[in-house]
């Protein structure tokens, strides 16, 4: 069975609107199934489509390759865990950048090196796009997955060296476009390459969320880029979606973490480490650390609760206790809410997916905008492997590194208490004046 060139228009229109669902499926709890069935039915349409296009004549190479990918994509699904979601989806995105490298390599090799203009320049674009996204997400996967310290690696000059690779990259990519030399190519590949582990190792941990969102949208301006080169329009809209979508996902993320982009691409913040014994560390800085069965002791009295999730929480995947907790507190009546900050964990949405995950009500996951002013009037926050969205220093101390981003107003609770497994600050590096608290108590 082979379509015409209309109904292939017209499929990949239905799948583009498809995708278009999908993406605003995803805006909310209630609704991100649905948009991931959206999501799907499109891909299976697109997919569909492309097989049964007039163009494609031999199928041989098509089917080896959606068969290994099949069987590696779905391996990996049901193996991988939800906390190293993150890592997954960095290393996703490198794929689609060495995919951009390899199509780019393959359709001058197709063309001996005669390239029009204008392809030369799609050529190019994808090349120099998909080289950083590639790159720049395997250091990402490295640093989530704990391959690399998380900690900004930063030396003299970094700012001026990354300028001085994108202004000889954009040279080699004038000299491809009006020469088609080979070795402007592969320049071009190489300096992206190097390209995207400078822009990515001088950023911390603490800015990892908008890492992961900056490379989604990196990766789409790839697939865009690509699609161009294989004049392929659900490509081209597809990819300009995801591009689109992650930019102003980062956007998003950065007004969250009161952080300019700029800022954020330049470098980051690390984490501190700690090696002396939590509890005395705590009883000498002057924290108060109370035992479980007090912590419990005031959950169990209290008529509203807040728990605040964090990634200590993805790690040591408490999700499943954290609704078995749930479960006990709203069965004897206390009304319990999960106040969700944007940057919690170590991508958007993070804290969202494990709570779904251990069937958390979608109800009861509130974010951070509709949920700072019910802390006045709750018994107890409960903080769970959070730190730097709790910080209070964000509001009071100007010369804290968080000045000005918005956090989650636990401090305000009658009693806070704090699950961690030591006084070790997050991310960004500083101490949680939190911990001090009068109405403050660890539980390590």
């Amino acid at each position: 069975m082979e379509l015409s060139n209309d109904t292939v228009s017209i499929l990949y229109l239905i799948a583009t609107v498809l995708f278009i669902f999908g993406l605003k499926g995803l805006s909310s709890n209630r609704t991100a199934l649905l948009g991931n069935k959206c999501a799907m039915a499109g891909m299976a349409i697109a997919v569909i489509t492309t097989l049964l296009h007039p163009e494609i004549k031999n199928y041989k190479w098509i089917w080896a390759g959606m068969i290994t990918g099949g069987i590696i994509g779905s391996v990996v699904a049901l193996k991988i865990n939800m906390t190293a979601m993150p890592q997954l989806v960095a290393a996703f995105h490198s794929f689609v950048g060495l995919s951009a490298v390899l199509i780019a390599w393959g359709m001058d090799i197709i063309h001996g090196g005669e390239l029009n203009k204008a392809l030369a320049i799609e050529v190019i674009a994808g090349c120099f796009i998909g080289g950083i996204t590639f790159t720049g997400s395997v250091i990402a996967f490295c640093k989530l997955q704990g391959l690399m310290d998380s900690s900004p690696v930063k030396f003299k000059g970094q700012h001026f060296m990354n300028l001085l690779l994108f202004l000889i990259s954009v040279a080699f990519g004038v000299k491809f476009v009006f020469s088609g030399a080979i070795y402007s190519l592969t320049a071009v590949s190489l300096l992206s390459f190097l390209l995207g582990v400078t822009l990515i190792i001088p950023i911390g941990g603490g800015d990892m969320p908008v890492v992961v969102s900056m490379l989604n949208s990196y990766s789409g301006w790839a697939a865009a880029a690509t699609g161009f080169t294989l004049q392929n329009n659900l490509l081209i809209t597809t990819g300009a979606l995801v591009g689109a979508s992650g930019a102003i996902l980062s956007y998003i993320m950065c007004k969250a973490m009161n952080r300019s982009f700029i800022h954020v691409i330049l470098g980051g913040y690390g984490m501190v480490e700690g090696g002396e014994n939590a509890r005395a560390i705590a009883a000498k800085k002057g924290a108060k650390v109370v035992d479980v069965e007090d912590a419990a002791f005031m959950l169990e009295n209290a008529k509203k609760v807040l728990i605040i999730p964090g990634y200590g929480m993805a790690v040591a995947q408490a999700q499943y206790a954290i609704k078995e907790l749930y479960d006990v507190l709203t069965s004897r009546g206390t009304e319990v809410k999960f106040a969700i900050h944007p940057v919690a964990g170590r991508m958007p949405g993070h804290m969202n997916v494990l709570l779904a995950e251990a069937d958390i009500p979608y109800e009861s996951v509130v974010e951070l905008d509709q949920i700072n002013s019910e802390f006045a009037s709750a018994d107890v926050a409960f903080v769970i492997g959070a730190n730097d969205v709790v910080n209070p220093s964000a509001k009071t101390d100007t010369s804290s590194p968080l000045y000005g981003m918005p956090i989650l107003d636990a401090y305000r609770a009658r009693q806070v208490f704090i699950c961690k497994r030591s006084l070790n600050p997050g991310y960004a590096g500083v101490d949680n004046p939190l911990f001090y608290a009068p109405n403050a108590s660890l539980v390590l």
